[in-house]
């Protein structure tokens, strides 16, 4: 490892990845660091919408996607299943990108690891390393300080990428004085199931009062498995005192989906995760020499709870800026700040107009049945859902 790039990016998830690997392309000496190698398991839905699969395409990695479908890695889906308080059912056919690809539950150890080799193939540095915190002078991010057994190493940099996800150390450090307030947060808890029945190519969101704002997940990943869980906005579960585990065996208790688990049925790799969402106004994103992308930014949609879409245009316009500006040679908080414009232009609209629908639904849950029950939910609540996983 060399002790100076001219881009660190800490966080080798998807935001990360796809950052070093287009700043890699555009001829620049970029690090990436995570704290695990790879691959590695990441709790999460698992579900990436067709447009993330356009995403990845247009970065050069349609034969990857392919040979992972091959594989067995990504489930295709092809329908929605919504479920609402009173127990009605809307089935909604996915709608394909406009490069006609489809949506795909695909578990993090199999889906991070492709972006990863991307930026690898293309050039970037891959280390393991934990990154302490950003390495700041005058005011500016110069660099990460990092820790390799008891050793501490300085790595300097023009321009540090945070991409470490929700518990981001860049983030906060950077943004120390605002952080995330309980109404823009949530949690959530997944498990993968053996011996469920399932529709093929179905996905299933259930939406019942108990869990509102948020909902109730079945994923399948194949014949009798799924990934399965829930997630609640965090002011909302503070106030309920529950557990999400307790969540989950009420969830795995209502007639509808008891009845589905077969005999001998089992749960495993039953883990929770904090979500920070993007709705919150007045959080910074640029920083002298520094970006946040993805998790680390807080770019989670309020009404799913879903990140890779959003994680990896948020990376794609880190890319962009950032070699602009280094191109430029300004890469102060002035250089960088038509990320956060982008940011505004490209994520952040759609995710506060999220987090009104999502208030719309805890308020109004009725509506819900209703537009079920009319249809109308076709176009409006399903959509939402479906496209913002």
């Amino acid at each position: 490892m060399k002790q100076d790039y001219e881009v660190i990016v800490v966080g080798a998830g998807p935001s990360g990845a796809i950052t070093a690997a287009l700043l890699t392309r555009y001829g620049h000496d970029v690090l990436l660091l995570d704290k695990q190698s790879f691959p590695r398991n990441k709790v999460c839905g698992d579900a990436i919408t067709s447009r993330v699969i356009d995403i990845l395409n247009f970065a050069g990695m349609k034969d990857k996607v392919k040979q992972a479908i091959a594989r067995g890695e990504f489930y295709p889906l092809t329908h929605m299943s919504l479920i609402s308080p009173k127990g009605r059912q809307l089935i909604l056919l996915l709608e394909k990108s406009e490069n006609g690809f489809t949506s795909y539950i695909a578990p993090r150890f199999y889906f991070d690891v492709l972006i990863q080799q991307l930026a690898v193939e293309e050039g970037a540095d891959f280390f393991q390393l934990k990154v302490e915190k950003p390495l700041i002078e005058k005011e500016r991010v110069v660099g990460v300080i990092s820790k390799n057994n008891s050793t501490s190493l300085k790595i300097g940099a023009k321009v540090v990428v945070g991409a470490d996800g929700v518990s981001s150390v860049i983030t906060r450090v950077l943004r120390s004085k605002i952080r995330h307030i309980d109404k823009h947060r949530a949690l959530a808890l997944r498990a993968y199931v053996e011996g469920i029945e399932i529709v093929p190519h179905q996905f299933d969101l259930y939406l019942y009062q108990n869990i509102l704002p948020g909902y109730a997940w079945i994923f399948p990943m194949g014949e009798n498995r799924a990934n399965i869980g829930l997630g609640m906005r965090l002011d909302y579960y503070r106030k309920t005192g529950g557990k999400l585990k307790r969540m989950l065996e009420e969830f795995l208790s209502m007639p509808a989906v008891g009845k589905r688990l077969k005999q001998g049925w089992k749960l495993h790799n039953i883990a929770s995760w904090p979500l920070n969402f993007g709705s919150q106004k007045h959080l910074q994103y640029v920083f002298n020499g520094a970006i946040l992308v993805g998790d680390a930014a807080g770019f989670v949609n309020p009404l799913t709870g879903g990140v890779i879409h959003r994680s990896l245009i948020s990376g794609q316009l880190a890319a962009e800026v950032i070699h602009e500006a280094l191109q430029r040679g300004n890469i102060s908080k002035t250089g960088l700040q038509q990320y956060e414009k982008l940011c505004h232009e490209h994520l952040l609209g759609e995710l506060r107009r999220s987090y009104y629908l999502q208030n719309v639904l805890l308020h109004f849950p009725y509506l819900i049945d209703f537009l079920v029950f009319c249809g109308k939910g076709n176009s409006m609540i399903a959509k939402a859902l479906s496209k913002n996983l």
